[in-house]
Parts: structure tokens; C-alpha cells; sequence
């Protein structure tokens, strides 16, 4: 594509997905409003969520204690105790809906319609339940020291790198209860085997490897899933996101890596994917039904025999913390002392 036409081909690709968030979302139910809780500078959690109660509750305690304020939450058809769980919480706003999953955009246009409404000219955080943000002096530091330092900036978006965690050796199927630590569980993650390339079309830093490209993606790693996100953004009502929290538009959010001597600020999002109750979701023909690319990955899985797979390779390094990952080069300070 020439430049010309990209332009506005990506201007009316931004308007296509608002409208059709907008048409989508409104068929949200709004289930339990406390968004009157929200303070003016205060950070939102946008998630979606299906059946996952035994995760939640270390969950809301992480972010909660990095400093979001709020979480809004789309329930998607859950029937394990969600929704009566969150419904606790004066922190939480839910939404429910009964629409699949795969006929929106895989949750996106929900989410873009909530970041519409209620997250306008403020930070917001997209995550799901098993992604855990990791920034630069985060153990020190709550978000909002973060978000002030890049407004004062002038940066809009920060961008974090999938990093997939795994335990040492094989999976702990005994392990019953999923809702404590899943650190505790799941300790190593691949080092040194990650490949960057620019999408030329938006123009963001595409990154592909780690330990699923190693184990059910090595006969053709182009396949293996993005691991490039950008989960914290400054909203704006002209924003959208395209492909999961992989790709934003305008184009300009996307393009927050090094282009020269400068090495712009970011994060890594530790993804807790890998605990036990993960042989059940790929067992489940709905949920496989509702997954990108018709759940090539969760079969994936599955062909692997996972509960039998030893995850340790000659990339496995023990997790320890944020420095640990500046020291690798995953993340960046960008200059934030």
C-alpha cells in the first residue's frame, strides 16, 4: 500500500471498529454500577472474563496494590460464582453479556465501547485475569507515579512484552486450588529466543518466540502468538483498539520502541497462563469454539499432552523481578530514575 492510501484506509478501518464497538456494546447489561466511585485521577482496569472465579482474587489484590481504583469488568456468560463475587466489591463495576465471545472481535468491542464511555482523558489499563503488569521500579512505585511520569512526558501509551510463565519442570496437575499466588507455581520463563520485527501496516514492533513458540509452535514459529501489548493507555475518545491490546489506532500509539539513540520507557505483562485448571479449558469444546484462529493454539496444547510436557530448556531462567528483566533488556526505564 502506498502511503497515501494506508492513511485512509486505516482512518476508515478506526471508524468501522468504534461504530461497531458502539452498535456491540450497547447490548451490554449493566449488572452492578459503581462507577460513581471513580475519582477524577483515578487509573481504570478494563477486563473480560469467562469462568474465572479461582483466579480473581489474586488478581484484584495485585492491581489493587499497584494502585488501579477500579476495575470494570465484562462477564461473559460466567456461571462458576463471577458474578457473585465481584458483585462484593464497591471497587468493581460488571457488566454482563451472552453474545459469543469470537463475534466480538474476541472481547474487543466490548472493551472498546467501556473505554469509550467511561474512560475518556484518563489512563486505562486492558488486561485479562492472567496478565500481570511489570514496570520499571513497580516493587516501589504505584501506577499512578508511573502515569504521571509519562504525562509529564508527553507519552501516551506504554507498552509491555508477554512474558509466559511455566513451572521448572513439569505442571503440578495436583495442585487443586488455583486462586493463590501463581507465582508461587509458575516460576521460569524463556530468555534470549524472542524475534522483533516492525508491522509495516501499523506500525508497531511484532515479537514472537518464548516458551510457546518453543514447545507448540516450532515447525512454524510465524504462527505462535503475538507476545507485543500495549495495556496502558491515556484514552481518547478517537481511539480503538484493532487486534487485542497487540495493536492500537491511530498508528501513533503503536510506535513506542526504539527508532535511533533513545530507549523509550516499558513494561513486560508476566502471563500466568500455564496453571493447572488449564487442562480443562482446552478440553472445553465451547471455549475452544470462541478462541482466535479456531483455538489453533489451545490444540496445540492438547496434541502436546501437556500435563507430560517438561517446560525447562536451555532458555529457562528462575523469574525475580523487574530489575532482572531491565537487566535482560526485556523492559526499559526510558529514563525514569
Amino acid at each position: 500500500m502506498n502511503k497515501f492510501f494506508t492513511r485512509y484506509y486505516l482512518r476508515g478501518l478506526r471508524w468501522r471498529r468504534r461504530l461497531r464497538a458502539v452498535r456491540l456494546g450497547r447490548k451490554l447489561k449493566l449488572r452492578q454500577d459503581n462507577t460513581h466511585q471513580i475519582g477524577a485521577n483515578d487509573i481504570i482496569a478494563f477486563v473480560t472474563c469467562h469462568n474465572e472465579l479461582p483466579r480473581l482474587e489474586y488478581f484484584l489484590e495485585y492491581y489493587r496494590k499497584l494502585g488501579v481504583k477500579h476495575f470494570i469488568f465484562v462477564d461473559n456468560n460466567s456461571n462458576d460464582g463471577t458474578a457473585e463475587y465481584l458483585n462484593q466489591f464497591s471497587d468493581v463495576t460488571r457488566y454482563f453479556t451472552n453474545q459469543e465471545y469470537r463475534r466480538a472481535h474476541f472481547g474487543m468491542d466490548w472493551i472498546n465501547y467501556l473505554l469509550l464511555k467511561h474512560a475518556r482523558d484518563r489512563w486505562a489499563l486492558t488486561v485479562d485475569v492472567d496478565e500481570f503488569l511489570v514496570y520499571p521500579h513497580s516493587d516501589r512505585r504505584p501506577l499512578n507515579a508511573l502515569t504521571n511520569w509519562l504525562d509529564a512526558s508527553a507519552i501516551r501509551s506504554f507498552s509491555a512484552q508477554l512474558i509466559d510463565l511455566y513451572p521448572k519442570n513439569k505442571m503440578d496437575v495436583s495442585e487443586a486450588s488455583t486462586s493463590n499466588d501463581p507465582f508461587r507455581l509458575l516460576t521460569h520463563f524463556d530468555v534470549g529466543n524472542y524475534s522483533y520485527k516492525k508491522n509495516q501496516q501499523f506500525g508497531n514492533l511484532w515479537i514472537q518466540g518464548g516458551v510457546r513458540a518453543r514447545l507448540f509452535f516450532s515447525h512454524k514459529p510465524d504462527t505462535s502468538p503475538a507476545l507485543n501489548k500495549t495495556p496502558l493507555v491515556k484514552w481518547k475518545r478517537g481511539f480503538v483498539y484493532i487486534s487485542s491490546t497487540h495493536t492500537l489506532l491511530p498508528k501513533r500509539l503503536n510506535q513506542t520502541y526504539s527508532t535511533g539513540d533513545s530507549e523509550p520507557i516499558c513494561g513486560a505483562l508476566m502471563h500466568t497462563k500455564f496453571l493447572p485448571d488449564l487442562s480443562n479449558k482446552i478440553e472445553n469444546p465451547y471455549l475452544l469454539s470462541q478462541h482466535y484462529s479456531r483455538a489453533r493454539e489451545y490444540h496445540s496444547y492438547n496434541r502436546a499432552q501437556l500435563n507430560d510436557l517438561n517446560f525447562e530448556s536451555v532458555f529457562s531462567e528462575k523469574y525475580e523481578d523487574w530489575r532482572q528483566l531491565d537487566r535482560l533488556g526485556i523492559i526499559s526505564t526510558g529514563g525514569w530514575a
